[in-house]
């Protein structure tokens, strides 16, 4: 990576004839749908890898459109500030999490079903390695790396947190299907019906579109995608770890 956003691999990109903004959305919007299925159906134990792969084919889209390391968030220039935003929020996100299990009111706040079977050394591969890896990693080059990145070139910064945020919240329709059993303090909520089940994938994407706007909102003033990385990876990373020492 260059200061610039250039480097051997971007120019070699960009060096062929440019792909248009809109072909490079919808390359990006087909990819990320076979990698969500691909992620809750076909191949779920394979997250990581599939991950890691779709993260370097969505750059190489971006770079295709002309886009630069800027572009995606990830220009040298700004990775000391994002990294710092990071460190800040994930400590503001562990402090918040240390005291609401402390507090009876909020405890049960953390209590998943899902956590019951995982052992230990189960929930640090997922702290460790599936969060940021196979969650952070992909969701934020994709969302808020290069499909904002490729909107704000054309369209500027609303038009790109809008596009972003509401994917970002569609993304999350199939691992939703389950949460309202999977979440105690859900159940009594929306219940154990189709209909149940249907309110609370609604509801889980629009927490998750609204989450998005604040991870753009944080890359737009961090001017870096360490920011909201920070921020995602502390929220799930945590989530996991308060939950499976309340279970």
């Amino acid at each position: 990576m260059s200061r610039k956003g250039t480097g051997p691999v971007g120019n070699c990109l960009r060096a062929s004839r440019p792909m248009g903004t809109g072909a490079a959305v919808g390359v990006t919007v087909a990819v990320l749908a076979l990698a969500n299925l691909a992620n809750n159906r076909w191949a779920p134990s394979c997250s990581v890898l599939t991950a890691v792969v779709v993260s370097a084919l969505l750059l190489g889209v971006l770079f295709r459109a002309g886009g630069t390391w800027a572009d995606a968030g990830l220009d040298r220039a700004t990775l000391g500030r994002g990294a710092r935003w990071a460190m800040v929020l994930a400590g503001l996100v562990g402090a918040v999490y240390a005291v609401a299990a402390l507090l009876p009111a909020t405890r049960d706040l953390f209590a998943d079903e899902r956590y019951a079977e995982l052992t230990g050394g189960q929930v640090a591969l997922r702290v460790l390695v599936t969060v940021p890896l196979g969650t952070v990693l992909l969701e934020e080059v994709a969302f808020r790396g290069v499909l904002y990145g490729l909107v704000r070139r054309a369209r500027g910064t609303v038009r790109a947190t809008v596009v972003s945020s509401v994917l970002f919240g569609l993304w999350h329709v199939l691992p939703s299907l389950h949460l309202a059993a999977a979440k105690p303090v859900l159940t009594p909520v929306f219940g154990r019906s189709a209909l149940g089940a249907a309110v609370a994938v609604a509801a889980a994407v629009l927490f998750t579109g609204a989450a998005g706007v604040l991870f753009c909102e944080l890359r737009r003033r961090s001017g870096s995608l360490l920011a909201p990385m920070g921020l995602h990876g502390a929220l799930n990373a945590f989530g996991y770890l308060v939950g499976f020492l309340l279970r």
